[in-house]
């Protein structure tokens, strides 16, 4: 907010076109609005409003645009370093007018930078350790305090002296700060705790810790992020993203908060600011998965009313992680009355409750336990994660679920054990993942749940911003609190392995997984066929079976249905899928012609769809339940999701809950049976040639030339999926519209309760 409280500036980080925008508050309308190359959380008026300063992100600078009747100018700009790949990325900042310095924290270097103005030099840099989210300068502007991201304390800095003068340590992942208008107090957002951390200035220590939560749980899943203070100050305001709401406290008493209840919000708000009696919430994601019914494809805009065929304009292709668009809630400041009613909404909203934390909702007898400490017929847990493909483009062709022939690519022809599995156990034509992409797809997959770090940058990497894909293991910023689901597994004292999952040929990616990666398995690797990965996995489940030790739990990565395109000389996007295809079948049969076939289940998932397209909704994928105790023969219509898969393997194996999300999932209890039937899984032979390459040169493999295989989702996502299309359907085909729309929950109770 300008000092003036005339303007309110915006920026706006997704992963297509970045902006910045002016809004009249009082008014209620858009002022102007500049497109701007890079940028990332760190926005701020210099203090006669002349100036706004905001982060050039992986450009590694900072931008100072000249404001002017209300409309955003020219920029100067303030350079910390070279652009991506040198790593700095500024975050927060905040602005001394009067010493003519401004500062600014980074997450990539860890560092605060301190600039002189008149000079647009760096004059000072100092090394804090940790990845830094925000700075906030306290209102007699001697003391910085800076929150540490990746290092669960908050920094005060003495603007005088030039040092790091306290450490005060705070929640996980402490993110926004907001100071009192007297400098007395200073609150600091704890993402991964659901928490707001009360700092005494005088004492420098936390006087009292505020739980943001709906109900009292310690489950990640509220994703604290975003605070402000009513003009009294009396209340503060707290943006849970997870929650899609805030959180409302009286802070009167320092010390001795009170909850007042909640506001609902749009999707995942990030920043809530207050201007006299109104809220102003910016939600990141705005308020559903959206439709994209022309794309991804090469198109034009005709008028307000839609897209079509055209030119190639990847601006306006509606790729997944275009599809939300911000929006700003502006709300009236409630009344009491109006406060209660907001707060039933919420909880009417928000599917989780300590009751199904405690026990899920299922059926006597089935061999899914309700809760934790039941026991389960099924002692073996497969879980098989694969790369990338929507429900449509596998199983389109399905007549018996919901599928759309047009969009199916890769059919029965060319994936036979797909269908084959679908149909001898259960078609699952309503499963969603929770992900959008790879990055938040293997998190999202293993713990159910991505972080606020994950959330919030990938997609700059996505949109060809810079930035390293370090979100499976290789970041410690990017793990849940309490780790993933093999953390979960050594806490309980189960026995554990993973096949190439946050692990390959025998080196973990973290703690929990060291000694219990399969040696000779390889992760992500495109050049390598996921038949030979299973024959790897063959030998090891035998030597396992000899001495009894095959485990509990098994995590298997077979991804080559993520294709490489029409890269020549590289494996065609058709035997691609038909080696996935293959290797699933093998892996089954395998384990189903077991000894232990008859206490096993798998279960089988995308890690996210983001390459491709579904008439249902860019989450849709196929999944499987495979298991002597599914309903055989069954199609099941329910609506499913990654977190019910991890809910239901939790139940099975006895673990808690590792967010809110899995909590509050619907697990598959009602694709199980309480009758094993125990016929084992026949895999069908390929129709297609596994070692068939690309060798056409065309203009898909000239565009396949420059795409990076070598890791997930480094190759465009746009252009793959075009050319994975004319790959099948031929070079000079029009790929034809996705149809794209949200998808809703909706729990209708009768009177005995019933769902």
């Amino acid at each position: 907010m300008s000092h003036d409280k005339q303007m309110l500036a915006v920026t706006n980080n997704g992963q297509s076109e970045q902006v910045i925008q002016l809004i009249d508050p009082k008014n209620e309308k858009l002022l102007d609005e500049v497109s701007i190359a890079k940028s990332w959380y760190g926005i701020r008026f210099s203090d006669d409003d002349k100036k706004l300063y905001v982060s050039g992100g992986n450009d590694n600078i900072i931008l100072a645009y000249a404001i002017a009747g209300r409309k955003i100018g020219k920029a100067d700009t303030l350079t910390l370093g070279k652009p991506w790949p040198v790593k700095i990325s500024p975050a927060g900042l905040d602005i001394n007018n009067k010493t003519n310095r401004l500062y600014t924290v980074t997450k990539e270097d860890s560092a605060l930078y301190v600039f002189d103005l008149k000079t647009k030099a760096v004059v000072k840099k100092i090394d804090l350790q940790h990845e830094a989210y925000s700075c906030l300068l306290s209102p007699n502007k001697l003391k910085l305090y800076i929150s540490l991201w990746g290092g669960a304390k908050l920094l005060v800095y003495n603007t005088v002296t030039g040092k790091i003068g306290s450490e005060i340590p705070t929640g996980n992942h402490p993110n926004e700060i907001v100071c009192s208008k007297n400098g007395k107090y200073v609150y600091v957002a704890n993402a991964n705790d659901n928490s707001v951390s009360v700092i005494s200035t005088a004492t420098n220590k936390v006087i009292e810790t505020i739980s943001a939560t709906l109900y009292p749980t310690k489950l990640t899943g509220s994703t604290t992020n975003g605070l402000a203070l009513s003009a009294d100050e009396k209340l503060l305001y707290i943006a849970n993203a997870d929650n899609n709401c805030l959180a409302v406290f009286n802070v009167s008493v320092p010390g001795k908060s009170v909850s007042k209840g909640f506001i609902p919000t749009g999707w995942y708000p990030t920043n809530v600011k207050t201007y006299g009696s109104k809220i102003l919430v910016a939600n990141g994601k705005g308020f559903a998965s959206m439709a994209n019914p022309q794309g991804p494809q090469p198109i034009k805009k005709t008028d307000n009313s839609g897209y079509q065929t055209g030119i190639t304009d990847k601006k306006k292709v509606q790729y997944i992680g275009g599809l939300f668009k911000g929006t700003l809630s502006i709300i009236d400041q409630p009344s009491e009355a109006r406060l209660n009613t907001y707060s039933k909404q919420v909880y009417a909203n928000t599917p989780f409750s300590l009751q199904v934390e405690k026990e899920a909702k299922g059926e006597d007898g089935n061999p899914i336990p309700m809760k934790k400490g039941d026991v389960s017929p099924i002692k073996h847990v497969f879980y098989i994660i694969k790369e990338n493909r929507t429900y449509d483009q596998v199983l389109g062709d399905m007549k018996e679920g919901n599928g759309d022939t047009s969009l199916c690519i890769f059919p029965e022809r060319v994936t036979p054990n797909h269908h084959a599995l679908a149909r001898q156990f259960v078609l699952l034509d309503n499963f969603y993942v929770d992900a959008e992409v790879s990055a938040d797809g293997h998190n999202w997959s293993m713990a159910a749940y991505a972080t606020d770090y994950v959330e919030k940058t990938w997609p700059i990497s996505y949109g060809g911003r810079g930035g390293t894909y370090d979100y499976e293991g290789s970041r410690k910023i990017a793990f849940p609190k309490d780790g993933f689901i093999w953390d979960y597994c050594k806490r309980a004292g189960l026995s554990y392995r993973t096949y190439g999952e946050f692990g390959e040929n025998g080196k973990a990616n973290i703690k929990a997984l060291e000694g219990r990666v399969c040696p000779g398995y390889d992760g992500f690797d495109l050049d390598i066929k996921d038949v030979d990965r299973v024959k790897v996995f063959k030998h090891d489940f035998d030597s396992l079976m000899a001495i009894n030790q095959v485990p509990q739990f098994s995590s298997i990565r077979i991804g080559n249905d993520h294709t490489s395109g029409q890269k020549i000389g590289k494996i065609s996007p058709i035997a691609a899928l038909a080696d996935n295809d293959l290797a699933l079948g093998q892996l089954i049969e395998y384990i189903s012609k077991s000894s232990i076939w008859n206490e096993t289940a798998i279960f089988v998932l995308e890690d996210d769809a983001q390459n491709g397209p579904d008439h249902i909704d860019a989450h849709r994928s196929p999944a499987f339940v495979i298991s002597p105790y599914v309903k055989m023969g069954s199609v099941n219509h329910t609506m499913y999701s990654t977190s019910g898969i991890l809910r239901t393997m939790e139940l099975i194996l006895g673990l808690p809950p590792m967010s809110q999300y899995d909590a509050a999932a619907l697990p598959l209890f009602n694709c199980f049976s309480s009758k094993p039937d125990l016929k084992p899984y026949s895999s069908l032979g390929s129709n297609i040639d596994l070692n068939l390459r690309n060798i056409a040169v065309n203009t898909s493999s000239k565009r396949s030339e420059s795409f990076n295989f070598a890791k997930e989702d480094a190759a465009p996502d746009l252009d793959l999926n075009e050319v994975v299309w004319k790959s099948v359907k031929g070079e000079d085909s029009v790929m034809p519209a996705p149809r794209r729309s949200a998808f809703v929950k909706l729990e209708l109770k009768s009177d005995d309760d019933e769902d």
